[in-house]
């Protein structure tokens, strides 16, 4: 890993099988992205079988919701397993298990997607088989919803790592800076008497040690603030 960052494992654009070549470091913004894509799956679920059942009831309007509520659901899932020019897609083993493991994420989340767009098309049309899907999307819903619930976690687990890690490469970076000004001081402390001891021609030397020594001065305060807040 470089730069502090949780690194990518693969380039995100299918989750499976493909060459670990893309290196893109992860900031604090993209895993505010990536839990607020999450949960916005788990909330479009809902409110998606919420108007399918109200649509069935010929409610005025409600199809129209529960379609803007599939397609933000499909778009977010897609975000969060293929990436983006922004996002990274699937970047770590523990969520390839969740998608693509035992607990089969992907899988159930597109049967869902496949399911709900079935759904809603057999009750726009009145199909007589609409009553059958829709009871279907009603009983995986909560299912779905524990599994979307623990995709998320991982999400939220994967930053809490990075801040972390971000937080011990923060004290690493604020030390070796004490460090150099500290060895700066002395040097600005030994420049100090050699002016002295020249004299008249140590003047201009002597000014040129005391702005190094301010330097460090300055230094050593930004280091505290750092310090206290990577500790923090």
């Amino acid at each position: 890993m470089a730069s502090g960052h949780i690194m990518l494992l693969q380039n995100g654009k299918t989750g499976k099988d493909e060459t670990a070549d893309d290196t893109r470091p992860l900031s604090g913004e993209v895993f505010g992205a990536l839990i607020n894509l999450s949960g916005r799956r788990r909330f479009t679920s809902q409110r998606l079988v919420l108007y399918a059942v109200l649509a069935s009831q010929r409610h005025e309007g409600a199809v129209k919701i529960a379609r803007e509520a599939l397609g933000l659901f499909r778009g977010a899932h897609a975000g969060l397993v293929k990436g983006s020019d922004i996002l990274p897609g699937i970047f770590c083993e523990e969520l390839r298990e969740a998608y693509f493991g035992k607990l089969d994420g992907d899988a159930q989340i597109v049967y869902f997607i496949d399911l709900a767009e079935r759904t809603l098309n057999a009750i726009e049309d009145g199909l007589r088989d609409a009553p059958a899907l829709l009871e279907e999307l009603v009983r995986i819903t909560t299912p779905l919803l524990g599994i979307l619930n623990q995709i998320t976690t991982v999400y939220e687990e994967q930053s809490k790592r990075h801040a972390v890690l971000m937080k011990k490469q923060l004290r690493g970076i604020m030390t070796d800076i004490e460090t150099i000004a500290k060895q700066a001081k002395m040097v600005s402390f030994n420049a100090r008497i050699v002016a002295a001891r020249a004299g008249q021609a140590g003047k201009e030397f002597s000014v040129v040690a005391g702005v190094l020594s301010n330097i460090t001065t300055e230094i050593d305060d930004l280091v505290r603030v750092a310090l206290s807040g990577a500790t923090a």
